[in-house]
């Protein structure tokens, strides 16, 4: 603030009595009118109307006045009092809009200038992607500052990607900026077995202003169109919705209409087409738990993973085949030798926010020809003794660790961290994962072996390179969860396969090629503490 005063002649800042006399006359008394407010929402307000012939010669492009080069007397300026008004709008509409409320309380002058609707409208545009004709607002009585404040401001913190809490099914919400609205959309993957099809989504929720007053929040649930909703910003990471008339959820045919209803739109099939009873069971419990909710959501919000050039495919989202359960969406993330899979959707034996998935980059697998790979008994044989090797490699790990600490406790040293040991590691295995690149051809032949099931026979037939890694299983409920060996196998950069060892099955995932705004992680320890949180919750 001190800056400002000094830049505009307002306020006991230093070099001010140097000025004279004079031009503290001609700024007049209202130009030095102090002012408290902070709040967007207020900036430029208080009744004072906008500065339209200044807003036409910067929108016109018009040339400015030769006032903009000399103050009076020829002079350059020495306060930006001095500049003409469509100057200012141009610099004040270049600053972040969060800085104008302090701009505001400078004086009567700016916050008068702050008026001009041209600077809210290039704040909308520059930091929220709003490309309407904001002009039409008009019509309705609404400044593009009412949007910026009440609208896009004032619900900034719920854009980005989220999962909502529902038990272990879980979510991908992703809310957006779409025109004069904020969007929250669901994304859900294409029917089933159809990996490679693009994601389907529908609107759960919208907010634009009605009026100047406040924004409104609505409910686009059900199939009877928008109607009142609530949304509650619970804390940074965490917001909540509520419907607040259910009774739009509703349908004339009852229970059983809403459930033909939703087996169309989550399965593209209805009830007669599925002759699996397992499958049946499990469709039948996911829409009688997912429909009590009835919009009422917890979400918290997820990032999409951190890249590096080290990293063998870009990290992303992907959707993947689950046997009965369809198709679930997986977040592939690198982690120095290791790469994981965590669910974002879920189902009743691996909830979603758990580890699906684990693949050790330090131990590539070299798969036999063509012929040999469709013995089952073969594949599995290699894969053990892969699975005997890192058991051997971990014990021995943990000797010296112990063995270390033991050494340094008769020395009286204090013990060094594990952390250059664990770095050494991480570059072993990136050395591992290139010479096997080196030495394995681009690409080589692949085929499933005997007995192992696939929800989709067109898998790719060739692939780049194997690993071995491991898979969690467990019972309904999540009891009983074990890690089972596993192959992962990467087909290019856009689709790679698991093929559980114990279960006999092939999990194909493709990747979700959506671009995500607002997605990305502060940083690495940021991500990591996301990927915690969301696993404990689902433990």
């Amino acid at each position: 603030m001190a800056v400002c005063a000094r830049l505009c002649g307002v306020g006991p800042a230093r070099g001010c009595r140097r000025r004279g006399a004079a031009r503290e006359q001609r700024r007049g008394a209202a130009d030095s009118e102090p002012d408290t407010d902070t709040d967007p929402e207020e900036a430029g307000g208080g009744g004072v109307t906008e500065d339209d012939e200044a807003a036409e010669r910067i929108e016109g492009g018009r040339p400015l006045p030769p006032s903009v080069e000399a103050g009076p007397a020829g002079r350059a300026p020495l306060s930006l009092l001095e500049l003409p008004p469509e100057l200012l709008v141009q610099i004040f509409g270049s600053l972040p809009g969060t800085d104008l409320p302090s701009l505001a309380r400078v004086c009567t002058t700016f916050r008068r200038i702050l008026s001009t609707d041209t600077i809210w409208r290039r704040r909308c545009r520059e930091e929220y992607g709003v490309c309407e004709n904001l002009r039409k607002l008009e019509i309705t009585g609404v400044s593009c500052r009412d949007v910026y404040a009440k609208l896009l401001h004032r619900y900034r913190h719920i854009l980005g990607l989220w999962q909502p809490d529902i038990g272990p099914y879980g979510g991908l919400l992703n809310v957006v900026v779409d025109g004069l609205f904020i969007i929250g959309w669901m994304y859900l993957p294409p029917h089933d077995p159809h990996v490679d099809d693009p994601m389907r989504f529908k609107p759960l929720f919208r907010i634009h202003l009605m009026e100047r007053k406040c924004a409104t929040v609505e409910c686009m649930y059900g199939h009877k169109g928008p109607h009142n909703g609530h949304i509650q910003i619970v804390k940074k990471d965490e917001f909540s919705t509520k419907c607040n008339q259910t009774d739009h959820h509703r349908m004339s045919g009852g229970r059983q209409e809403e459930f033909r209803t939703w087996l169309r739109e989550e399965w593209g099939r209805t009830l007669e087409d599925i002759f699996h009873e397992h499958m049946q069971e499990l469709i039948l419990m996911k829409f009688i738990y997912t429909s009590q909710y009835d919009n009422c959501l917890t979400y918290r919000r997820i990032y999409l993973p951190p890249s590096s050039p080290e990293d063998l495919i870009q990290p992303g989202l992907f959707k993947g085949t689950y046997g009965s359960h369809g198709l679930e969406i997986v977040m592939l993330s690198f982690h120095g030798k290791k790469a994981k899979g965590t669910k974002i959707t879920g189902d009743p034996n691996i909830p979603a926010g758990q580890q699906t998935v684990e693949i050790d980059l330090a131990h590539p697998l070299q798969l036999p020809d063509i012929e040999t790979l469709r013995d089952f008994s073969e594949l599995s044989r290699i894969v053990l003794e892969v699975q005997e090797q890192v058991r051997r490699e971990e014990q021995e790990r943990e000797q010296r660790q112990e063995e270390e600490e033991h050494s340094q406790q008769a020395a009286s040293q204090p013990a060094s961290p594990l952390g250059g040991e664990g770095a050494e590691g991480e570059e072993t295995a990136a050395g591992a994962e290139g010479r096997t690149q080196d030495k394995a051809p681009a690409s080589q032949p692949f085929v499933l072996p005997m007995g192992v099931i696939s929800r989709n026979e067109d898998y790719p037939r060739t692939c780049r390179v194997c690993f071995y890694g491991t898979g969690l299983i467990a019972g309904h409920g999540f009891t009983s969860p074990e890690r089972t060996p596993g192959v992962f196998v990467l087909f290019d950069d856009d689709r790679f396969g698991f093929i559980w060892l114990e279960l006999k099955s092939f999990s194909l995932y493709s990747r979700i090629k959506v671009s995500f705004q607002n997605a990305q992680a502060p940083s690495r320890e940021a991500f990591d503490e996301m990927l915690k949180n969301i696993q404990s919750l689902a433990t």
